[in-house]
């Protein structure tokens, strides 16, 4: 495998990589808490894009268990957009754990 090849496979790489970068700027995950009362939706990078919350989850005396849900729901989403990351990345690299991807 001569050095040209190298280069080749990765400028390949290097552009499948940018196209999964744009797929996950683009793709949303959700999350959930509390049976589905509080749900959050995430981008594939990770950002917060909404959270929904059922008027059945708003209890003027229990503002905390709503701020519980609200965590839980924006965590489960973001677990779910590293998960989706790493499913792509992994397709890309070849399953290497590559530093900074």
């Amino acid at each position: 495998m001569g050095m040209a090849n190298l280069q080749r496979m990765a400028q390949q790489m290097q552009q499948e990589m940018l196209r999964v970068q744009g797929e996950l700027e683009s793709a949303t995950v959700d999350g959930s808490a509390g049976g589905g009362v509080v749900s959050a939706t995430v981008t594939g990078k990770q950002e917060l894009v909404s959270i929904t919350i059922d008027p059945s989850a708003v209890d003027p005396g229990d503002v905390e268990m709503l701020q519980d849900l609200v965590v839980a729901a924006v965590n489960d989403a973001l677990r779910a957009s590293r998960e989706l990351a790493d499913q792509k990345m992994a397709a890309v690299t070849g399953g290497l754990k590559i530093p900074g991807m």
